[in-house]
């Protein structure tokens, strides 16, 4: 048995003992659903990286940054400009101490939006669980490319991660990221530097790949088919239209992230919730860069070959080929008969040669980590609204803690297998990350932002601008807008007209209903 393979069958049982030696300690639906709100900060941080660094990240971003370079790094600015906000609001999201988004929904406006509000949530998180397991099926397929192929391992993926979650909630998410985090943290860093040497230094990295591969917005258009008239004779307007596109829905997500405020709502006190936010923010702006900046060094290194026709792969092949040791082949002419060729292995120490390695098995298995974890967050979250917000709510209000706990985790079962039916269906993950975000950010962001700092929002306006949102991101792809919609809006993102359609609904909604009454703005008050 291969390296990589034992490091990732290590990961596995290290996960599934976690998870059993966690689940004698649930016992009621706030153990199971926020883990007892007992988590203190360092573990905070390590969830909150470990449930937004994923394959989003670690598949899409890589693939963006092997095809146009650092400008890829636009997606992750996204991250880090919604990190700098959610400083502010962390304190206020954990003084409000619920469950769920919907939970907040329903409190600031009412029971409509709380339902809508579940039905985005449901179609935004499947979709991310989705691309985490094609990006795990992919990382099998690399390892064991004679027995699983990229489609099975998506079904192992998919069956491992249902029912790893299903067990202990998360209490067993939470620390597990920690191991996890500090695995994926340490691994890339060390093996951004070496692959940097190993390829002759930054210079010949350089030299090797196109200018537009270090630029502030390079050539990035990878979403839309249309390249109309450009504002600017340089396609300045063109590159700038696409940055955004990165940048905005994923700045969107994480201000309204259902997954991170679950983290706040389980945090030990508001002080946590805060310290924990500062260290998300150095560990998200270390680890988004060292990804881009890998796959770039990537590109130079491996220009051709597999990894070109899917570049998603990049880092999980970086690991599996750019420390192995190097091979050097020589041609001694005969002056009679056939010249003789000899393969030679390059002469490093031995110490030195199993330490690369082990960093190559270490980098494959924390990418694999990484995918399990995000998985494991956003298989979970949606499960929690289903429960909560819904059997909970007006299926069973008096529900007893066992039931809860079947339900909960029969929940996660199916929404584990609508994520692989969604998976077997998706090629492109960079595409469906956007899709993704975009529901998320068109939908349910604004009025999660107004929930705290806008008091004249009233309950309609939250209702359109969540439906408005949801319909139209979902709907931006179908025929009858490329049918009705010029091209040269219909083939772009749908960011710009699902978040400008949402905005104006909750706007000139909120202006033309009464305002809210004091008991949906007690519970976000200031103390």
């Amino acid at each position: 048995m291969n390296l990589y393979a034992i490091i990732l069958i290590l990961i596995v049982v290290t996960l599934l003992t976690v998870s059993l030696t966690r689940l004698g300690k649930i016992k009621t639906k706030a153990d199971y659903l926020v883990a007892g709100r007992s988590l203190p900060a360092f573990v905070l941080v390590f969830t909150l990286l470990s449930s937004w660094i994923g394959s989003g990240s670690l598949l899409g971003g890589a693939e963006n940054a092997y095809k146009h370079g650092f400008a890829a790094l636009w997606q992750g600015a996204g991250g880090w400009a919604g990190l700098a906000l959610i400083y502010f609001i962390a304190p206020r999201a954990r003084r409000f101490a619920q469950f769920t988004i919907p939970d907040l929904l329903e409190a600031r406006y009412n029971q409509t939006a709380r339902v809508l509000g579940v039905v985005a949530i449901l179609f935004t998180y499947t979709a991310i669980t989705s691309y985490q397991f094609i990006g795990g099926g992919d990382i099998l397929h690399l390892v064991f490319p004679a027995s699983i192929s990229a489609i099975h391992g998506r079904y192992l993926i998919a069956a491992f991660v249902i029912f790893f979650t299903a067990i202990a909630g998360m209490a067993s998410v939470a620390y597990m990221d920690v191991a996890i985090g500090l695995l994926a943290t340490g691994t890339l860093c060390a093996a951004l530097p070496v692959l940097i040497h190993g390829f002759g230094g930054w210079q010949a990295v350089l030299a090797a790949l196109p200018a537009t591969h270090f630029q502030f917005f390079g050539d990035i258009h990878p979403f839309n088919s249309y390249l109309g008239p450009n504002i600017l004779p340089d396609g300045t307007h063109e590159r700038i239209s696409s940055a955004l596109e990165l940048f905005l829905p994923t700045c969107l997500l994480m201000l309204g992230n259902q997954s991170m405020y679950q983290k706040f709502f389980s945090a030990k006190s508001e002080k946590d919730a805060t310290r924990a936010v500062t260290g998300w923010v150095i560990g998200t702006v270390i680890l988004e860069t060292v990804i881009v900046a890998l796959a770039v060094v990537g590109s130079a290194k491996f220009p051709t070959g597999e990894v070109h026709d899917h570049p998603r792969e990049i880092l999980a092949y970086i690991g599996l080929h750019a420390f192995a040791p190097a091979q050097t082949v020589t041609t001694i002419p005969h002056a009679i008969g056939p010249a003789t060729v000899i393969t030679t292995t390059e002469i490093l120490p031995a110490f030195s040669l199993h330490v690369l390695q082990l960093l190559g098995a270490l980098l494959v298995g924390a990418i694999f980590a990484k995918i399990i974890s995000t998985a494991n967050n956003y298989l979970f979250s949606p499960a929690t609204n289903l429960v909560n917000d819904i059997f909970v709510r007006y299926l069973k209000p008096k529900a007893s803690n066992k039931e809860v706990l079947l339900v909960s985790r029969l929940m996660v079962v199916f929404l584990g297998l609508w994520a692989l039916y969604q998976g077997l269906h998706t090629e492109s993950v960079l595409k469906a990350s956007l899709y993704a975000y975009t529901i998320y950010a068109a939908a349910l962001t604004p009025v999660i932002l107004a929930a705290f700092y806008w008091k004249r929002a009233t309950a309609s306006a939250a209702v359109a601008s969540i439906f408005t949102g949801t319909f139209v991101t979902v709907t931006w792809d179908s025929a009858f807008i490329h049918t009705h919609v010029p091209a040269i809006l219909s083939d772009r993102d749908a960011i710009f007209p699902a978040l400008i359609a949402s905005l104006l609904c909750l706007f000139i909604v909120s202006l033309l209903t009464p305002p809210p009454n004091a008991a949906h703005l007690k519970a976000f008050a200031e103390n």
